[in-house]
Parts: C-alpha cells; structure tokens; sequence
C-alpha cells in the first residue's frame, strides 16, 4: 500500500483527496476556500471520519498548500510526507499539446503557462500550488492531469471553428473542451458496469452542475463536446449562457455603453440558471421557486433543460445511435426534478421512457438505472470521480506499485 493525492486548485479553491493505492480507498479529503480572504476557510476528514474546519486568513494558493500539510500530520493522517509517492494535479487548460497527461517538468510547466490566456482563473492557480507543493516536498513525483486531453481525439470537422483558417491556425483557435477526465470515467465506467460486452458502445456523457458539459463518446474516444475554446460555450449553465450570437456582444456594448470585458463578465458570471431567474445559479433554490409557481424560475429550468435536450439529439446523430445515456455531476446525480424536465424534453424524439419512482430514488451517490426496458436507450445515473481519475494517473506516470 501507498498513498497519493490529488490536487484541484481554483482560482481561489484548493480542493484535495488523499487516496491509499491500489485498493483506491479515500484515506482524507478537504479544501481550502476563499483563498485570498481573511476568513478564508480550511476543512480536512480525520480518519475517524469527523471534520476539523477553520477559519482564518489564507493569502495564498502557498499558505492553503502549508495549512494542509500541516493538518495531515498534525492529525496524524500521515507520519511524514515521505508516505505520499505521487501528487496529480488537475490542470484545465491543456491546448494543443497535450492528449494525455504528463510528469511535470520545465516544458510541461512552461506549456501551461503558455496557455494561461485560455483559462487565466486557472492554469496560473494550478502552477502555484504545484510550486508550493514542490518547494515543501521536493522529493515527491507531480503529474498534469489535463482537462482538455480527453477531447483531443475529435477531428478538425468536430473542433474547428467557421472563421478563417490561417487564423484558426495562428491563434490555435478550437473547441478544446472541459470536464474530460469526468467523461473519460464516466466513459470508462459506464463500459464496466453497463455496456461489458458491447464491443464499441457509443455512450452520451451529460456532467451537468453549476459548469456543464456533454460529450459524445464513441469506443471510448471522445467524438464530440459542447464547451468550447472555454467553458463558457455550450448548454446553458449556473452563470454561463452557453451558445450565443456573437453578435450580442457588440450590440450589447453599443446598446449599454459596456466595455466588452464587462459584457464577457455578464456571459460568464450573471447570466444562465441565475440570469434568467433572476435568483440563483443553485438549482435547489430554482425548483423550490417553481413550486411557488415563479414564472421566471420555470422559464429559466425550461432553456436549461431545452439547451441540453437539443445537444442530445445532435451527438445522437453525430454517433448514429446511442447505447447509453449517462447523467452525472451536481446536478445530473442529485436533482431528479431536472433530469425529468431534460428527459422530457427530449423523450419523444429519441423515444426515451423515465422510471419515474427510479428517477427520485437515484440521488446523493447512488448508481443505477432510471429508465424503463421500454425506453429505446438505457438511461442511466453514475457519480463521477475525477479525483480517482487524477490519482490513476499519478500511479501510471510514475510508474508506482507495492
């Protein structure tokens, strides 16, 4: 047995799993929040399962790196840092370099710093606190797991954009994607548990939450996602408003008389579930507005739900047929008032059938089936893990065992 960890730092986040490898069991998780606040909050799991949470200030990705290290001995998680073989660290925005993930060195790091302009809440998060955990234990292996890598077996018809070639070409202008390493398991799992001996399963991959993305998937291989060069295109989301005109933007600024950093701002963090609404990105106070009969609230789920609805029936055609529809995330695991109104939406052209007592049943990490055998594609629900993503890869790249 030995232990590895895996990294997911936000632009002011630090989540993190220590995992025991290979039996894959979750020894302690936590997170670091608010980074750059003074009441900023740090939690971690004692073994024992209890939570230890405080609040202080944390000014840096650095400082949440030395909270946890300290935690994970001071609560005897580990006895020394010497226990932990491998750190992977989840990297957002790999471009056009990276299909797989990689052992961090001078040209990956370099790499992702490159490509910073793509995700700068992120990829410059991510390389701070893989130097802070450098600098605190040099003698542990660090692997980028990269968001984007899944989606780079797509062809130039999937991710290529309409604009001029040669700038396309210039400015490496594509549909990278999001969420890959969720969809790379839920790929993976679906084939498992559902799909065993079906030799080339085409599977529909639906990671909705507050950030949502789905992913056509053929023989394993992605063929399809809906994100973008960022994560702001696609289905309509928690702030996100999803496909667009571009041309809303310019009309938008002379209109207004908003810089179009402002109206960036507005697509990316005023507009989707909570835009329309008019109250919240969280589908829990959506629903709970729709039991009061809020015209807006059930206006806002009814895009949300049609966004989705109109990308499975694209990737349905993309792939020719679907074996599999598979729900997962926030959202696609625990709000089965939404998978209703996608399914739905949805039903009749693809001849979908809803297990109605199933479909309230499969919430809060449960796996299973909420479609009837009438339904003419299986659906199901699976809970993603990126995290043991992440910490498989770590084992692979490093090449550890026993």
């Amino acid at each position: 047995m030995y232990k590895v960890m895996s990294v997911n730092a936000g632009s002011s986040s630090l989540k993190f799993k220590l995992f025991s490898m290979p039996d894959e069991k979750v020894i302690t998780s936590g997170i670091a929040d608010k980074i750059g606040h003074n009441d900023a909050i740090f939690n971690i799991k004692r073994l024992d399962g209890t939570k230890v949470e405080k609040i202080l200030p944390i000014k840096d990705h650095s400082q949440a790196v030395e909270l946890l290290i300290q935690a994970l001995l001071d609560e005897k998680i580990i006895s020394s840092l010497s226990e932990i073989k491998g750190i992977g660290h989840r990297i957002v925005q790999g471009g056009k370099y990276f299909s797989h993930s990689e052992i961090f060195n001078e040209d990956t790091e370099n790499k992702i710093r490159q490509l910073i302009p793509l995700a700068p809440l992120h990829n410059g998060a991510h390389l701070i606190a893989f130097h802070a955990f450098k600098d605190k234990a040099p003698e542990i292996g660090n692997v980028a797991v990269f968001d984007t890598a899944f989606h780079q077996t797509m062809e130039p018809e999937d991710y290529l954009y309409a604009i001029p070639y040669d700038v396309s070409e210039k400015y490496d202008i594509r549909r990278y994607g999001a969420h890959g390493t969720s969809h790379q398991y839920l790929a993976q799992k679906a084939k498992e548990d559902y799909l065993p001996n079906v030799k080339s399963p085409s599977i529909i991959t639906l990671h909705i939450g507050s950030g949502s993305s789905l992913c056509a998937i053929k023989d394993s291989k992605c063929v399809a996602t809906s994100m973008g060069l960022t994560p702001l295109a696609g289905v309509m989301m928690g702030t996100r408003c999803g496909d667009i005109d571009p041309s809303v933007m310019p009309f938008i600024i002379n209109q207004a008389k908003m810089t179009s950093d402002e109206v960036y701002h507005m697509f990316n963090f005023e507009s989707g579930l909570k835009g329309v609404s008019g109250l919240s990105n969280d589908t829990r106070d959506i629903e709970s507005a729709i039991n009061k009969n809020n015209p807006r609230a059930i206006l806002a789920a009814k895009m949300f739900a049609r966004s989705i609805a109109n990308y499975l029936g694209q990737y349905f055609v993309r792939l020719g047929h679907v074996d599999l529809l598979v729900f997962s995330a926030g959202i696609g695991e625990n709000s089965s008032t939404f998978r209703k109104y996608i399914i739905d939406d949805a039903k009749e052209a693809l001849g979908l059938v809803l297990d109605e007592k199933a479909n309230e049943e499969m919430i809060h990490g449960k796996s299973g089936y909420i479609s009837t055998k009438d339904s003419k594609i299986p659906m199901v629900v699976i809970p993603t893990d990126e995290e043991l993503m992440i910490a498989r890869d770590v084992v692979k790249y490093l090449n550890l065992h026993d």
